[in-house]
């Protein structure tokens, strides 16, 4: 196991990150001024690696309680919100109490919204189950979905720990793999282009990971968002490269609806059209059909859904948080590693969609 360190302006914290790794959250609780522990998961996470966690966090010598949720980003609404706060109270949870987060990206946007807002704040500490949450688990961005955007609803709310235990990999499909890969692509090209290429050499099958290289993806994606964060915490400056393909990719989750479509491959769709407006607007030196053929060997789509408007997706991402003005503000790149915020005009962004290559031959114009 190793520990790495995410430093903040309002929090210093570990991340715990090898095979076992859920065997420190015990000795780490006893360390901590802690009255209740209550776990938060999802109903699929529940059934492989609860009674596990429990066990180990009986071992504190604190009360356990655990609250289970729908699966995936149908865990993020209002009404899901409203009942974790619920049986916080029913439990007579208090300020010295704690959530742990027990799941995947959803669930520890849930649970950390949940403890953001208990009491106005209470400690939390995320124990990420899937590839997509290392990317989520740190940083401390914790929000809900609203049907007019995704992760409207939020705060920053650091955890005081993050323990990543590798073993719990082995139980993720293929696709979901394959929608937590594509946080890996991406801190790879706004960061790393050395890391960047050991993907693409390394990494030709989702299906048969090894544990070593999963290990090699998350510390490097770990480091690589901790030290953006390090120096923005709150999406003020540079911590807005982390959403790379992350403008078309919102859109698409939300017009596809919230859970029929991962935000991995969402993403993985966005980034290649921020890869495709970088070439034109920033004369950006890169094969895109190399990479887009590496993508689908890996298994994902790299065209707009069948039958999404191209006007709605403009409007969807016109209203993301990320936008400031009437233009929509792209993450583009001037070469791998070197990011660069810009405004794209309406029109640039519609001819884009547009081409063969980013719409199927049945989507809507």
């Amino acid at each position: 196991m190793e520990t790495l360190w995410v430093e903040t302006a309002s929090k210093k914290y570990p991340v715990h990150i090898g095979k076992g790794a859920a065997a420190g959250l015990a000795p780490f609780l006893q360390e901590q001024s802690i009255s209740k522990i209550l776990i938060i998961t999802d109903e699929k996470v529940a059934t492989l690696h609860l009674e596990a966690v429990k066990d180990i966090l009986r071992g504190s010598g604190k009360p356990v309680l655990d609250y289970i949720v729908p699966e995936g980003e149908s865990a993020k609404t209002f009404d899901v919100y409203y009942e974790c706060q619920s049986f916080c109270l029913s439990q007579s949870l208090n300020r010295k109490s704690a959530i742990v987060a027990l799941g995947g990206g959803a669930v520890g946007d849930l649970a950390g919204f949940v403890a953001a807002t208990f009491m106005r704040g209470i400690p939390f500490i995320q124990v990420p189950t899937t590839l997509l949450a290392h990317d989520s688990a740190v940083g401390g961005k914790v929000a809900v979905n609203h049907p007019l955007g995704k992760n409207m609803i939020g705060a920053f709310h650091q955890p005081e720990a993050v323990f990543y235990d590798l073993s719990f990999l082995n139980t993720l499909p293929v696709r979901e793999i394959r929608s937590g890969f594509a946080e890996v692509i991406k801190h790879s090209l706004i960061s790393d282009p050395a890391f960047y290429l050991w993907l693409k050499q390394e990494i030709t099958d989702l299906a048969s990971i090894s544990e070593e290289q999963y290990f090699t993806m998350i510390k490097k994606g770990i480091q690589i968002k901790s030290n953006i964060v390090k120096h923005d915490e709150k999406e003020s400056g540079i911590r807005a490269y982390l959403n790379f393909g992350h403008t078309l990719g919102h859109a698409i989750e939300a017009a596809m609806g919230y859970g029929n479509f991962t935000h991995g491959e969402a993403v993985l769709i966005g980034m290649i059209y921020a890869l495709s407006l970088s070439c034109k607007e920033e004369e950006f030196q890169f094969d895109s059909q190399e990479f887009t053929r590496w993508a689908e060997k890996l298994g994902y789509s790299t065209k707009i859904p069948a039958g999404l408007s191209h006007k709605d997706l403009l409007g969807k991402m016109k209203s993301d948080k990320k936008s400031t003005g009437d233009q929509v503000t792209f993450v583009l790149l001037k070469e791998v590693g070197a990011p660069l915020l810009s405004d794209i005009p309406d029109v640039t962004l519609l001819e884009e969609m547009d081409s063969c290559l980013f719409h199927s031959e049945e989507a809507e114009r």
